[in-house]
């Protein structure tokens, strides 16, 4: 492990395993790509979980992506490599990519990247971040957004629904249950 914290053993190391087992190398590759092409940065784009902590974990860059996507989103990145100054950042950007639409769901907690818990999470914080970006006439990634599509229906159209009996409700067209039996027959 990057940081100084000791090994997990026992159930934490098997629900450490079941979280990084969902990590997916090339989702986050795609997200470092798409970090790169609005920012310039990083240079190694790798989507191992070595380099993606190691591009992320102090906030910095994070911080510059929510600025060039909508300037002064951020207003102080700390470029202090101090524990506390780099989860500052991570923080900074968990409230500006809110503010950008990413819903809470999507988020992570500032642990999940800076203890290296679940980078998981983080793939998908920046994938819903890249699909928010064309918003602000940013390139995107991943798949467009589904747009609104309200339908208005006329009280008439509204009552002829209600009268029809959808095949949903189903119908055993005869059937019955003789023949069934469960478990063991009987022996005389």
């Amino acid at each position: 492990m990057a940081n100084n914290r000791a090994a997990k053993s026992g159930l934490a190391a098997e629900a450490q395993r079941k979280i990084n087992s969902k990590y997916s190398e090339e989702l986050a590759e795609e997200c470092l790509e798409w970090v790169r092409q609005i920012t310039g940065e990083p240079q190694n784009t790798s989507g191992d979980m070595d380099n993606f902590f190691e591009v992320l974990k102090d906030g910095t860059l994070l911080c510059k992506l929510v600025n060039n996507i909508k300037p002064g989103m951020v207003k102080k990145v700390n470029e202090s490599k101090m524990a506390f100054k780099c989860m500052e950042n991570i923080n900074a950007f968990l409230e500006a990519a809110r503010q950008l639409g990413v819903p809470a769901q999507e988020t992570f907690q500032t642990v999940d990247l800076w203890e290296r818990q679940n980078l998981n999470s983080v793939v998908i914080c920046l994938q819903s971040l890249g699909r928010k970006a064309h918003n602000f006439g940013k390139p995107s990634i991943g798949p467009k957004e589904a747009e609104k599509n309200v339908r208005n229906f006329t009280e008439e159209q509204l009552r002829a629904g209600q009268g029809v009996i959808s095949l949903q409700y189903g119908s055993n067209k005869g059937a019955n249950q003789s023949g069934i039996n469960f478990g063991n027959t009987r022996h005389m």
